[in-house]
């Protein structure tokens, strides 16, 4: 295809800045259609952002023939749902983090994309982005050595929440679990991209203030395939913001924020220390969105698939104490295409 035409499903608060003017501005690349449940929602995000078409049912929007993928921006409860239906289509998905609700949904939104001979990709973006980027060439260049551990802290303040509607990333049933499941994904997935697979976790979660039904402290420990060993904790009812991930080796470390867009890459070597400043681009999804249209024009392959969404979710489970800590490894796929046999 000369040009890939999108339509996205849940023309939401992400899709503002973050996706959807990075699927007009990437090369090769084009919005035609917008899917939100409210019409007036749907057609105000349309007149905005310049889209010609928009409806209130994603049926309708996967079966416009103008329409070449399909980009799924709604909460993790219908991610499932939609991927489905846009592979019964026939056509290429692009799912928002996390995948899904679990582990179980993300194989079986795998499951139907293989077997509609259609690719998976999923909004893991950071895997992309230039500082992290850099991270990954840091190591490639053996800046720290032989990668021994990883650590990871996030803290927030207590989230501020008035009134009895609560923000669907905190109800379990919508979201898959807490702040936990939509944060600590970005980071878990960023670690899998840099460092391979993780293999075994083990974790503990609390919900400690009791704000609300789901947890607001997980931690646990992880172990990658590699060897490498990871720890973790993740609390949203601290006192005061933390945000650091720290990779260490046999000559040195590497810490950056996952977050923090103004916070510098830091390597830290006998040699000394040296911070890498590098900005975020304008709309953060474009690098990522730029390598699924290129994949999808036969010219380039995308780093974030449905099976490394997957993983990501498995460790996720698997801190949360859903599933057993080890899963073989044969049941955790590494290759990037979704179209090739198990």
């Amino acid at each position: 295809m000369s040009l890939i035409r999108w339509g996205i499903i849940g023309c939401g608060d992400v899709t503002e800045v973050k996706s959807g003017p990075a699927l007009q501005k990437a090369r090769g690349s084009a919005l035609i259609n917008v899917m939100r449940r409210n019409g007036d929602l749907a057609a105000d995000y349309a007149r905005r952002h310049g889209v010609p078409r928009w409806t209130d049912d994603a049926q309708t929007l996967i079966d416009d023939p103008e329409v070449d993928a399909v980009y799924v921006a709604t909460p993790p409860s219908t991610h499932k749902q939609y991927t489905l239906m846009a592979a019964a289509a026939g056509k290429p998905v692009y799912v928002e983090k996390p995948m899904a609700m679990n582990y179980g949904e993300c194989l079986a939104m795998v499951d139907a994309c293989r077997a509609a001979d259609v690719p998976l990709f999923v909004a893991y973006y950071r895997r992309s982005l230039p500082r992290f980027v850099k991270v990954g060439e840091l190591l490639a260049d053996d800046a720290i050595g032989e990668v021994r551990f990883v650590t990871v802290t996030l803290a927030q303040r207590a989230a501020s929440i008035t009134g009895d509607a609560l923000p669907w990333r905190i109800i379990p049933e919508i979201a898959g679990g807490g702040l936990f499941v939509d944060l600590a994904s970005h980071t878990l997935d960023l670690l899998d991209h840099l460092l391979g697979p993780i293999d075994t976790a083990q974790g503990f979660a609390g919900n400690q203030a009791e704000l609300y039904p789901a947890e607001d402290i997980v931690s646990g420990s992880f172990v990658f395939q590699s060897g490498v060993q990871g720890a973790g904790v993740w609390c949203f009812t601290a006192f005061d913001e933390q945000d650091r991930v720290e990779i260490s080796g046999s000559r040195g470390r590497i810490s950056f924020s996952t977050f923090g867009a103004n916070d510098p890459v830091r390597l830290v070597t006998a040699a000394g220390e040296t911070d890498f400043h590098i900005e975020h681009p304008s709309h953060v999804q474009q690098p990522l969105i730029q390598t699924i249209v290129d994949e999808l024009q036969g010219i380039g392959v995308c780093p974030s698939t449905g099976e490394s969404g997957a993983r990501t979710s498995r460790v996720m489970d698997a801190l949360l104490g859903r599933l057993s800590p080890h899963v073989p490894k044969a049941s955790l796929p590494t290759n990037c295409s979704q179209t090739s046999n198990p």
